[in-house]
């Protein structure tokens, strides 16, 4: 019992920072779409973050999880294993670091922004950090290091908003009332390079202070360790790949579909900006998901598993689709958050939500190939989403443009969905409510339409029609399936 405790309280703590981190991270999307000069900019930013993800997955290799399945055998030292991976990492950041930097001239120019290369050399930088830094990160989740992990998780993303703050906001007010303090630094033009600067500052600061928790008393080599780790890992890697490309390939390709580069990161940018209003959706399927993994393989063992997650999953879908309403029912509030010229890209926010909908299910239908061991199935289901998204993005984006990106990940998820759906069924059957989750489908789906032609030129009567809407689906999810008397906390003050 105490195991599954401390299971539950570290599962709390990575979760809650993760979330949080990625929350305060959203609250940035503001300030550079406010703030930098055009969606254009922003359209550059969206670009290369989505770059250093992939180059991210492509520099650990799988050592992460290499490092917790050889430091685990007994058969090892511990020591030994986290030196050579340590060691070999950092070895392969640092070449990739220089090689990008010797190359960057191309490399910016290949990507579109040859006026700043710049920009690459302060990008490969931080990423090659984050790659030496991340096996660390998982030393310290071995040594049930949780608090220390997410304080360092969480300053990075403070001294992140802090720094953009301070280029974006501070430097401008200053530059106009005590230029004299700034003017031997700051360049007021240099706009979304600060940006890629106020990330580089913060990881730097954030590995210095991770130094003296390494937890490590020499840097180790084993050549005939190092081939045993890397012949587990490098399969890791394909599957670390697919999945990031599903995640990033929109805003990778997207510039390079358009005859005319800056219209690409123009259409990029307005993506970006309305792609991150949806993300509250996201936040919650994020969340969803910490708390369901260990929660699944916690319960296989019981008689009542299959129901378990049959319930799990209509809640789940209910949950989303109240999120869903009340979302496009604010949409209008919402939109604040960006500037007003990226507000023609708010069509898109339904189809990012409904994505996030089928990619929260795929999760939660995918567990049965966890569950039976046959983890290949995972990939598969991977590979054949990313065909269909790369597929469909260069279809459609051409045409239609960054809506073509969002549909091209609706139908990416929505086939994986029901792949894993029907081959689940198969491996590892569970009774799921279909016709319940359908009527609560049918249901919502009619109240977005109504939403959507009920609207007026007033946003007050709007904001009550909508308010009435949502409150319909409420009461028919209160009436049907969540008693008020059932909640946690304050269900004793409806109970009769």
């Amino acid at each position: 019992m105490s195991e599954v405790k401390t299971l539950a309280k570290e599962t709390a703590v990575y979760g809650l920072s993760s979330i949080l981190g990625k929350f305060l991270n959203w609250c940035l999307v503001p300030l550079y779409t406010y703030k930098l000069a055009t969606s254009a900019d922003y359209g550059i930013v969206t670009n290369m973050y989505a770059w250093t993800a992939f180059c991210l997955v492509i520099l650990t290799y799988g050592m992460e999880t290499g490092l917790f399945r050889f430091v685990n055998d007994e058969k090892e030292n511990p020591d030994n294993v986290y030196g050579t991976i340590l060691t070999t990492v950092f070895c392969t950041s640092a070449l990739f670091a220089a090689a990008v930097s010797l190359a960057s001239g191309q490399i910016a120019s290949w990507l579109g922004y040859a006026a700043h290369p710049e920009y690459v050399v302060m990008m490969a930088i931080t990423v090659a950090i984050d790659a030496v830094a991340a096996i660390p990160f998982a030393h310290l989740r071995y040594r049930k290091k949780s608090m220390a992990f997410a304080m360092l998780k969480f300053a990075f993303v403070v001294l992140n908003i802090l720094f953009n703050l301070f280029f974006l906001i501070l430097c401008p007010y200053l530059m106009q009332t005590h230029p004299e303090w700034i003017d031997w630094f700051y360049r007021p033009d240099y706009g979304v390079g600060y940006v890629f600067l106020a990330n580089l500052m913060a990881t730097v600061l954030q590995t210095c202070c991770l130094l003296p928790m390494l937890g490590v008393r020499k840097f180790t080599y084993d050549a005939v360790l190092l081939r045993r780790v890397l012949r587990y890992s490098l399969p890791l890697l394909l599957l670390g790949v697919v999945g990031i490309i599903n995640q990033t390939v929109d805003k990778m390709l997207m510039p390079f579909l358009f005859e005319n580069q800056v219209v690409g990161q123009t259409q990029l940018g307005i993506y970006g900006a309305c792609f991150k209003v949806a993300m509250v959706m996201m936040m919650f399927t994020q969340a969803f998901r910490y708390a369901y993994e260990p929660y699944v393989f916690a319960k296989n063992k019981d008689a009542d598993s299959r129901q378990a997650y049959a319930d799990t999953m209509k809640f789940f879908i209910i949950t989303s689709l109240l999120i869903f309403l009340g979302m496009m029912a604010y949409l209008d509030i919402l939109k604040y958050i960006i500037r007003q010229d990226y507000w023609e890209g708010l069509s898109i926010v339904p189809v990012i939500l409904v994505s996030y909908i089928f990619q929260g299910i795929y999760f939660n239908l995918s567990m049965w190939y966890k569950l039976i061991d046959r983890t290949y199935f995972g990939a598969l289901m991977s590979l054949v989403g990313c065909i269909i998204d790369v597929g469909l993005i260069v279809i459609l984006v051409p045409r239609i443009g960054y809506m073509g990106a969002a549909v091209a990940a609706l139908c990416a998820y929505f086939c994986i969905m029901l792949l894993s759906y029907f081959l689940g069924q198969r491996y590892m059957p569970v009774p799921y409510a279909l016709k319940e989750i359908l009527r609560y489908t049918v249901l919502a789906g009619v109240i977005f339409v109504v939403m959507h032609f009920a609207r007026t030129p007033y946003s007050l009567l709007n904001y009550a029609i909508n308010t009435v809407l949502v409150a319909i689906y409420l009461v028919y999810m209160i009436k049907h399936d969540l008693p008020l008397g059932s909640l946690p906390v304050v269900g004793k003050y409806f109970k009769k």
